[in-house]
C-alpha cells in the first residue's frame, strides 16, 4: 500500500512540473542565405512561451551545416555593426515571446553543406533549457524582404 501511495505522489509531482513548464511554439520560421554560392545562410522566427517559467533557446542543432550557432548583431564603438555569437542563448519569457530577425538576433549556419535553395526546407532542432528539444523545418525564402532589410552580405564576422 505505503508502495502504491508514493507511486501516486510522484506521479503527481511529475503532473503538477509539467504544467508548470515551458510551452514553445514556434511561428513563421523562415531561413535564407545570400545567394547559390554563399557559405553561410541565417533563419528566423518567433519563439512564443505559453506556459508558466521562463525559458531560453540555448542552443540549435542541424546537418545544414558544418557549424550552427545562435548569433546576434552588435554596434561598435565606431558604430559598425557585427555579428556576435551568443553562448548564453536567448530568453524567452513566460506568456511573451522573442523574435529571431533580420538584423538582430538569428540562428547562423557556417560552412553549408548544399546552397539554401528557394522552396527547400532545412531540418533543425531547437534546444530549450526547460522545454527541451522541438524539431522544425524551416522552409528557405530567399526572396522575403522584412523590415529590418540587413543582409548578412554586408556584415563582418566578430573575432
Amino acid at each position: 500500500m505505503f508502495t502504491r501511495t508514493l507511486a501516486l505522489a510522484g506521479l503527481s509531482t511529475l503532473a503538477l512540473a509539467s504544467a508548470a513548464m515551458a510551452e514553445i511554439t514556434v511561428n513563421d520560421p523562415y531561413a535564407r542565405s545570400s545567394g547559390p554560392m554563399a557559405m553561410a545562410g541565417a533563419a528566423f522566427m518567433e519563439l512564443v512561451n505559453s506556459g508558466d517559467e521562463d525559458d531560453r533557446l540555448i542552443a540549435v542543432r542541424s546537418d545544414a551545416a558544418k557549424r550552427v550557432e545562435l548569433h546576434t548583431h552588435l554596434s561598435d564603438d565606431s558604430g559598425v555593426m557585427k555579428m556576435r555569437e551568443v553562448e548564453d542563448g536567448f530568453p524567452v519569457p513566460a506568456g511573451g515571446h522573442h523574435r529571431l530577425k533580420r538584423g538582430g538576433d538569428h540562428v547562423m549556419f557556417m560552412g553549408l553543406n548544399h546552397p539554401f535553395e528557394q522552396g527547400a526546407t532545412i531540418p533543425v532542432t531547437l534546444v530549450f533549457e526547460k522545454a527541451g528539444e522541438i524539431a522544425v523545418d524551416i522552409p528557405v525564402d530567399l526572396e522575403r524582404q522584412d523590415d529590418a532589410h540587413h543582409g548578412h552580405g554586408d556584415m563582418k564576422m566578430g573575432d
